[in-house]
């Protein structure tokens, strides 16, 4: 077993939600919650019940909603402990005289924006975009606060439909907003790592888009076990289930869902790991 499995196995359930995240970890909203595993109708739930044993479950909500869409977008093509620091050095510099932040950025200098952002990456779109973003709210909702409350009060339909006429807005960016600011049952975001371990565990087929991969899982696991889905499933994939190099190459009992996975597009004899889309 390689050094880097040993070392994620240690992982157990009471582990804390990392802070270099989406969902802003213990900090970030939301609240503990409690399901049972082995009581799963679809195989889908069972992997997130299994992941559920090994890692933290909760219920997300209560963030700015305007707040986390930024978040969101920094975030975009790069790591969460890359953009982290994007993210508090924009709220230190435009957030910290207690003005509405949409109407600060609204108002911004994008070549400033892009400066602080710029530990994100791709630094002077994601400025654009967060630019465009800021006055599209104060344009239509007045305020980041009114913004929060068409959010949160909203069906969700609507408020995922009119954030994707945003520049910069795709379905994974509306749906954490809708998650993680919303506090929506039943929304399940899509990033790469969803993307990619829902497919090579053979939850969906292989050659399934983002889109359809959210409808497929949103369809087999609970509404209210969606979101500590996704937040879970990341982490594994960070942990185990890595594009290139997953953990089941070093052997079964190096993968803790081992068991529950059709290992597609992975050929453990040959170490070959291809998208599962690609698996012949």
């Amino acid at each position: 077993m390689s050094d880097r499995s040993a070392s994620s196995q240690s992982t157990d359930s009471t582990a804390d939600e990392p802070a270099e995240n989406i969902s802003g970890g213990s900090d970030g909203g939301g609240a503990a919650r409690v399901f049972e595993p082995a009581t799963a109708d679809t195989r889908a739930e069972r992997v997130v019940d299994s992941l559920g044993e090994r890692y933290w479950q909760k219920a997300y909500g209560g963030q700015d909603a305007f707040t986390c869409l930024v978040r969101t977008i920094l975030s975009q093509n790069t790591s969460d402990v890359a953009s982290q620091p994007a993210h508090d050095a924009l709220i230190e510099r435009y957030d910290s005289d207690g003005d509405d932040l949409a109407a600060s950025l609204a108002a911004a200098n994008r070549e400033t924006l892009a400066e602080t952002i710029s530990s994100a990456g791709l630094y002077n779109q994601k400025a654009r975009m967060i630019a465009e973003a800021a006055e599209w709210i104060v344009e239509r909702f007045g305020s980041a606060a009114s913004f929060d409350a068409f959010v949160t009060e909203t069906d969700a339909e609507t408020v995922r439909s009119e954030l994707l006429d945003v520049r910069g807005v795709g379905p994974k960016t509306a749906d954490c907003v809708l998650l993680f600011a919303g506090g929506r049952d039943g929304v399940f975001p899509v990033d790469t790592h969803v993307h990619r371990i829902s497919r090579r565990m053979g939850l969906t087929p292989p050659d399934a888009d983002h889109e359809e991969v959210r409808e497929a899982l949103e369809a087999d696991v609970p509404p209210e076990k969606c979101g500590f889905g996704h937040t879970a499933m990341i982490q594994f994939g960070r942990e185990f289930c890595s594009a290139r190099t997953p953990a089941c190459l070093d052997g079964p009992e190096a993968c803790p869902l081992y068991d529950s996975c059709d290992r597609i597009g992975v050929t453990e004899e040959t170490g070959s790991v291809v998208d599962p889309a690609d698996a012949t």
